[in-house]
């Protein structure tokens, strides 16, 4: 007798197993917490079920996660396992580094003089103006 995998799984267990979050209870907390879409519809409870082609969105580091799930997992496997569940429509995108203020005459030669600092900061003074 050979059993067919679930149709619907909770949708923390799914952030869990395809690796989005470290541990299940980030993936319940933010589910929780109401930052979860499923098919455009926030989704506020951990034990919402999901099926294969709902398409998920939500908050992850600096940037939205658009997610199509394609697949439902058994377990938590290695993360090749875990990336043929979904199919990511809106890959992430990367950090400008331009973005960020830093002081072009330190670049990481140890710690910086009090002078270096006074220009860093008089930098961002000017950057927020």
């Amino acid at each position: 007798m050979t059993e067919t995998p679930a149709q619907k799984l909770r949708l923390d267990k799914w952030l869990w197993y395809a690796r989005f979050f470290k541990t299940r209870t980030l993936a319940a907390s933010t589910v929780a917490g109401g930052h979860v879409r499923v098919n455009g519809t926030p989704a506020y409870k951990r034990s919402a079920t999901i099926t294969p082609g709902d398409v998920l969105t939500f908050p992850k580091d600096d940037h939205i996660r658009v997610i199509q799930i394609d697949a439902l997992g058994m377990r938590r496997g290695p993360a090749p396992e875990a990336q043929a569940l979904y199919t990511d429509m809106a890959p992430p995108e990367r950090a400008d580094r331009d973005k960020i203020a830093h002081n072009p005459a330190f670049e990481g030669k140890g710690r910086p003089t009090k002078r270096d600092r006074r220009q860093l900061d008089l930098s961002k003074a000017r950057h927020l103006e």
